[in-house]
């Protein structure tokens, strides 16, 4: 019993292989561009979509990796400075280049000024048109 088991670790162990990198290889000069949207407001989505983040740039490295997240809709309260838990993860992910995009439309429907957000947040008129002008200029789409 105990060969059998040690047979079917190692055989375990082996079939877990690393991800190979698609054609180009990411490099600093030829970096992933990802473009993640938060439309959800709730503790675990914002978690979520921070912790995703993270693994992104933890993978690929900082200098390989260009990385903006688009917040509109009920997903706006992610960069809330007032949220502390969320704020402060949000300013360490900026401190690795990643952008924070806010949505005018939803900040004016729901009566948010620009002081509200993190300090570095970026607000444009539209988080949607965002998405969609990154990923046609060919940043890859994520919706974790």
């Amino acid at each position: 019993m105990l060969k059998f088991t040690l047979i079917l670790l190692s055989f375990c162990i082996l079939s877990f292989a690393d991800t190979e990198y698609a054609e180009p290889k990411p490099s600093i000069d030829n970096p992933r561009q990802i473009v993640f949207s938060v439309t959800e407001d709730s503790a675990h989505a914002l978690d979520h979509i921070l912790s995703v983040a993270n693994n992104v740039l933890k993978f690929y490295g900082p200098e390989k990796v260009e990385m903006k997240i688009v917040a509109y809709s009920k997903g706006i309260k992610l960069l809330d400075r007032h949220v502390k838990e969320t704020a402060v993860r949000v300013d360490a992910l900026m401190q690795y280049d990643v952008e924070f995009v806010a949505c005018g439309n939803t900040m004016r429907t729901l009566h948010i000024k620009e002081e509200d957000l993190v300090e570095g947040s970026v607000v444009v008129t539209a988080g949607v048109v965002e998405l969609l002008e990154s990923v046609k200029a060919g940043w890859i789409y994520i919706k974790p």
